[in-house]
């Protein structure tokens, strides 16, 4: 049976050293996050994580969800009493408002606990973590008699929330959605349509769900500009915030999935069911991206910790596992064979996994950071700062850590050999799972192009303006120390491929969109690995000072220089091909006809 303990060792360091967390609490809200205060909620989570989430993982994804003939669904064994733990415990209100009953720390602490949560059991750590989306769209668009009636029920989690944005027939391409909104003569709409792939859309764990429903209202324009975002209860709340009838809104199914078996992923009916508008007509497109902000940052961390409990496994693993001798000769002689950590080519996956996760792991609360920065920064300037590189990053923590999060998984199950095939190991669901995360919540494809298409000339390209010199500046302060360096030259190299990269763009793009479409992804990618490559480049900076005055665990910190090397060595000379990639435009990709696909 695979196991799980949270990395509370490497969290505490990221937060404590490299993100220095304390050092902003002359701001809003970051007062309470003392040291002492987040390493307790490191600690904590980090155990409640592996004590109640990961033992029902595996037999969660054995057993699924169950659909009744009522509609009504049953999650698997285990998870209605995890999660009123979860509840209990207050882990939802982290980071969510002190007036709607949160704890109002910053958003980093909320991504710590994220990250612990979907590593300890992806599908169950969904019920909570789509709510969080539903949340940040009405705590921006609602009214405040929707923010009051709705909010303070949802962040304690006594109720749970979900978005339902795709159709049977459309689901990047939101403009062709059929479901209707009719207005009704006390202010309610009568919402009628069909929506698929809807997560946690119906389940035991609460009393009700609170709908966010995409729908267009009559006369609205047939594109994106005419849709509009509902409020749609599973059950009618009273004015005085009881609960009254059951909607008309239902569980046609469940979708029989790859993976997450034990999230009830649902086809949801809505029967003239009764829900109130969010914000303005005809302007549901911007609360959905709020929506989808919130949530494609969460796919990142899913797919940060698919690769972290694979990886873990894989070490037991590699430790205990004996095959064959080491190039050297036998490392123990005593022994019929060598554990499999002597071979480099296991070696080279491990470090390739280690290096990965705990790089991605610092760009996630990295990002969290810039999160409450982008509210919270003393300056207007420092705020906007805040807000352009993460919507410029939001793309790529998302496209690139959910990639880099399943070729891990996959690597992980390598090592395990046959034994990573057969279900028992644990190994083939960390796989399953991670794979829907680079689909849903748009699939990369899309969020390369997001980044490419979009976010990369807003503003005049004022965010990866910011971004280059963030790199640049990092680049050229990184100290005597030997290591540190070769990781700064490694990065400045990578980010003058970027740079290059971007330029091109900037010449041929308008004159070539498909050269734009036919690149993106490559671009993404680039942007994933100079991203890590920052982040090496300041957890190493930080080793080498605690070194060299020598504070902290000797151990660690050396294996954080080692990992960096290995980082900018191994991974960042991926940057010229991937530029090269790039410059070789759409035309070959874009040359054939339709017929020429044809195989018979």
């Amino acid at each position: 049976m695979p196991t799980y303990k949270a990395p509370t060792g490497d969290t505490r360091f990221i937060v404590n050293e490299v993100l220095r967390l304390e050092s902003y609490g002359n701001l809003p809200g970051f007062e309470s996050a003392t040291q002492d205060m987040t390493d307790a909620i490191i600690e904590e989570g980090g155990r409640f994580a592996s004590e109640v989430f990961a033992p029902i993982n595996q037999a969660g994804d054995e057993q699924g969800c169950t659909r009744h003939p009522d509609g009504s669904v049953t999650t698997p064994d285990g998870f209605k009493e995890a999660y009123a733990k979860y509840r209990e415990g207050g882990w939802g209100t982290l980071s969510a408002p002190v007036e709607f009953g949160g704890q109002g720390l910053p958003h980093v602490m909320g991504f710590v606990m994220e990250e612990y949560l979907a590593t300890a059991n992806h599908a169950l750590a969904m019920y909570p973590g789509l709510a969080n989306g539903a949340v940040s769209a009405i705590l921006a668009k609602g009214s405040p008699e929707q923010r009051e009636k709705y909010l303070p029920k949802m962040i304690s989690g006594e109720w749970l929330g979900t978005m339902n944005l795709t159709e049977p027939h459309c689901g990047t391409d939101l403009g062709l959605i059929r479901t209707r909104a009719e207005p009704q003569a006390d202010g309610s709409y009568a919402i009628t349509g069909t929506k698929i792939f809807i997560s946690a859309g119906e389940n035991d764990l609460v009393d009700n769900i609170i709908h966010l429903v995409l729908a267009k209202t009559p006369g609205a324009p047939e594109s994106s500009k005419g849709i509009s975002l509902f409020i749609v209860p599973k059950v009618l709340v009273n004015d005085d915030g009881s609960l009254g009838e059951r909607n008309a809104v239902s569980c046609g199914s469940i979708e029989h999935k790859m993976g997450i078996h034990g999230n009830a992923t649902c086809v949801m009916n809505y029967d003239d069911a009764k829900g109130w508008i969010v914000g303005e007509e005809c302007k549901g497109l911007a609360a959905m991206f709020i929506m989808m902000n919130a949530a494609r940052l969460g796919v990142g961390i899913q797919g940060l910790a698919q690769a972290e409990v694979a990886y873990q496994n894989a070490v037991i693993y590699a430790q205990e596992r004996r095959q064959g001798r080491a190039l050297t000769g036998p490392a123990e002689p005593q022994q019929k064979a060598d554990p499999l950590f002597v071979h480099p080519d296991v070696r080279r996956m491990l470090m390739d996994a280690k290096a990965f996760t705990e790089g991605m792991r610092a760009l996630c609360l990295w990002g969290a950071l810039q999160v409450d920065l982008s509210h919270k920064a003393a300056s207007e300037e420092e705020r906007q700062m805040a807000d352009d590189l993460i919507s410029l990053m939001t793309p790529v923590i998302k496209g690139y850590g959910t990639d880099m999060g399943y070729y891990t998984a996959t690597n992980m199950q390598q090592i395990y050999g046959g034994h990573g095939y057969i279900r028992e190991w644990g190994m083939e669901q960390f796989v399953r799972d991670s794979r829907i995360a680079m689909i849903y919540e748009g699939a990369n494809g899309v969020q390369a192009m997001d980044l490419c298409g979009r976010k990369l000339a807003m503003n005049g390209g004022r965010a990866i303006q910011a971004f280059f010199k963030l790199v640049d500046d990092e680049c050229a302060d990184a100290g005597a120390n030997e290591t540190v360096a070769l990781v700064a030259e490694r990065l400045a190299k990578a980010n003058g491929e970027l740079k290059a990269a971007t330029m091109w763009f900037m010449q041929h793009a308008m004159a070539d969109r498909n050269s734009l479409g036919a690149g993106a992804y490559a671009y993404m990618t680039l942007m994933g690995i100079v991203s890590l490559g920052l982040m090496w480049l300041k957890i190493a900076r930080v080793a080498a000072a605690k070194l060299a005055a020598g504070e902290g665990d000797k151990a660690f910190h050396e294996a954080k220089l080692v990992t960096a090397k290995h980082f900018a060595l191994r991974s960042t000379p991926q940057a010229g091909a991937l530029r090269r990639e790039i410059e070789a435009g759409g035309e070959t990709v874009m040359a054939l006809p339709v017929e020429a696909f044809a195989t018979a």
